[in-house]
């Protein structure tokens, strides 16, 4: 973020949105505010993740930038372009864009656009992603299972600080696709874990901070758990065709 949002009084979210759409983008056929503001979970560093379409140039585009108090993320799309990047982004489980529209605030309908698009951002959303393939889910489990194997050796503690993080990470994303649920980034990655794996996440932040005063087991405990859901540790018969 360029800016510490903290430097400026902030007016309502909503209101800041539709200026931002009408002094940027008057022509906009439909625009979405989406993001942590939009579901009530925003923070004093939360920006505006605004969705934009148009009929044309010059989108596709997205832009970030001050308004006032708020730093503002602007995603312009043409209605192609929307489709277009929604269904590049649904093989991998996380579609930002398909959630800001189907969960967010729609601040411009101009020719009822808007709420088609919400409506079959809803009904994406709530028919889950794609299922994981069995190679997918077993490329997980061997690279969680090498990291365990990484964790177990290591006396070091910077060394283990990094492996542990990255055990957190990818168990948090393992237990997503197990439970056939979006995955997400960063804070998203604990919101979604929230009704998909309720307790899991504060169960592998004590891991971590166990990990860090010189105490694996703990959360060794709770990745095998999880990785028992979807057969275990892998490493020994793992094999992957390469790429020419």
């Amino acid at each position: 973020m360029a800016a510490d949002p903290s430097a400026y009084e902030r007016t309502n979210p909503v209101e800041a949105a539709r200026a931002v759409v009408a002094g940027r983008h008057p022509e906009a056929r439909a625009a979405f505010l989406g993001g942590s503001v939009a579901t009530r979970r925003g923070t004093a560093t939360s920006d505006l993740d605004i969705v934009v379409l148009l009929d044309g140039p010059p989108a596709p585009y997205r832009a970030s930038f001050l308004h006032g108090g708020w730093p503002v993320e602007m995603f312009v799309h043409t209605e192609a372009s929307w489709h277009g990047y929604v269904g590049r982004e649904l093989p991998r489980r996380r579609s930002p864009l398909l959630s800001m529209c189907a969960d967010g605030v729609l601040l411009v309908d101009a020719d009822g656009l808007g709420a088609r698009i919400a409506a079959g951002a809803r009904q994406l959303v709530a028919a889950g992603p794609p299922a994981e393939s069995a190679e997918e889910i077993d490329d997980r489990r061997y690279a969680i299972t090498d990291l365990l194997d990484d964790l177990a050796g290591s006396d070091e503690p910077d060394e283990r600080l990094f492996i542990a993080t990255e055990l957190v990470r990818r168990t948090g994303e393992l237990a997503l696709a197990a439970a056939g649920s979006w995955s997400g980034g960063g804070k998203w990655t604990a919101r979604r874990l929230e009704s998909a794996a309720p307790g899991l996440s504060s169960r592998l932040r004590h891991g971590l901070q166990e990990v860090l005063q010189g105490r694996a087991e703990p959360l060794v405990v709770v990745v095998d758990e999880v990785l028992g859901q979807v057969g275990g540790r892998l490493w020994a018969g793992y094999q992957r065709s390469g790429t020419v």
